[in-house]
C-alpha cells in the first residue's frame, strides 16, 4: 500500500494575496457602514421635531442612531 501525502504548502504569495484581499474587503465594508450611517443621520436631520417625536426620537438621539 502506498502512502499519499494529502497536504501541500500554499503557492508562493498565496497567503499574502489572501490577507491583502481580506484587508481590502474589510476596508470596503467599513466604508459602506460609515456611508449608511451618514445617510441615515442626514435623513433624520431633515425631519422636523414633530416627526422625530412621532418615531420616538429627539435631536440628541440622531448621532447615536448612526453609530
Amino acid at each position: 500500500m502506498a502512502a499519499v501525502e494529502t497536504t501541500r504548502p500554499a503557492p508562493y504569495g498565496a497567503i499574502t494575496t489572501y490577507r491583502a484581499i481580506t484587508a481590502l474587503t474589510n476596508v470596503l465594508g467599513m466604508l459602506a457602514a460609515w456611508n449608511d450611517a451618514r445617510v441615515t443621520r442626514k435623513a433624520l436631520n431633515k425631519l422636523s421635531d414633530r416627526e422625530l417625536d412621532d418615531i420616538g426620537l429627539c435631536r440628541g438621539d440622531i448621532e447615536f442612531i448612526g453609530r
